[in-house]
């Protein structure tokens, strides 16, 4: 697709990936609208970066209709879905907390399912439509410790499998972006509960993959002719120091 028509709603737009891609496709001249629960964090980038927000959280159905409906509404038009809003939980099978475990499935998998169908109701409407989701390299292959994440994003990549068959005849493009670790505020929420926060070395942060790398790929994926597309897009730092 020409960027300069696209017409973009990024979940967990406020930080990392989702405001790094924000920013990169409004640099294109796409039109960009960011969505997410901390309005404060939302108000903050929305204004950094000259786009729209709206606030809502992706596990509530109605917030997801009132959200996609109103970006529709703001743009004037809505034809890209970057399903970007999520979390990790880790823990070893033998301390998994039921409560937290389930509420990670809401947001990564119920949330991305919910913003997916309301999107999805006005690309088929319009027979013409892209829904990108931000998997991992977790939903290609298991981890010690990390069960519970690596679980939600298996399931995720078999959603977005779903959708695609199910959404092609409509000339709709599912894909994935499945990005090794990358150093944004999400690692925050991938440390154990009775683990410090992780910080990264110097030469992390010069070896390790950024916001923008994910943003550059999914940029990349939308800018595909719409005759075709790339159905997933594996993402690794080239040589990380560890």
């Amino acid at each position: 697709m020409n960027i300069t028509n696209a017409k973009v709603l990024i979940t967990g737009g406020n930080s990392g990936i989702g405001k790094a891609t924000a920013k990169l496709l409004k640099e294109k001249g796409a039109q960009v609208i960011i969505s997410g629960r901390n309005e404060t964090t939302l108000k903050q980038t929305a204004q950094e970066l000259g786009i729209d927000y709206i606030k809502a959280d992706v596990t509530l159905e109605n917030e997801v209709a009132h959200m996609v409906s109103e970006a529709k509404s703001k743009m004037n038009g809505l034809n890209v879905l970057v399903n970007n809003a999520g979390y990790g939980y880790i823990s070893k099978l033998i301390d998994i907390e039921a409560d937290k475990f389930t509420d990670q499935f809401k947001t990564n998998i119920l949330g991305a399912a919910l913003c997916a169908k309301e999107s999805a109701k006005h690309f088929v409407a319009q027979e013409y439509g892209n829904i990108i989701n931000i998997g991992s390299t977790s939903s290609l292959k298991g981890s010690p410790t990390a069960s519970p994440y690596v679980a939600t994003k298996f399931a995720l990549r078999g959603m977005t499998e779903s959708w695609r068959n199910e959404l092609r005849p409509h000339n709709i493009r599912v894909m994935q972006v499945n990005p090794s670790e990358v150093m944004t505020s999400f690692a925050d929420n991938r440390v154990d509960t009775n683990t410090s926060e992780k910080q990264y070395t110097e030469a992390e942060q010069n070896t390790k993959l950024r916001g923008q790398e994910i943003a550059h790929t999914i940029s990349s994926l939308l800018e595909m002719d719409d005759r075709g597309f790339i159905t997933e897009a594996t993402v690794f730092a080239t040589n990380p120091k560890v």
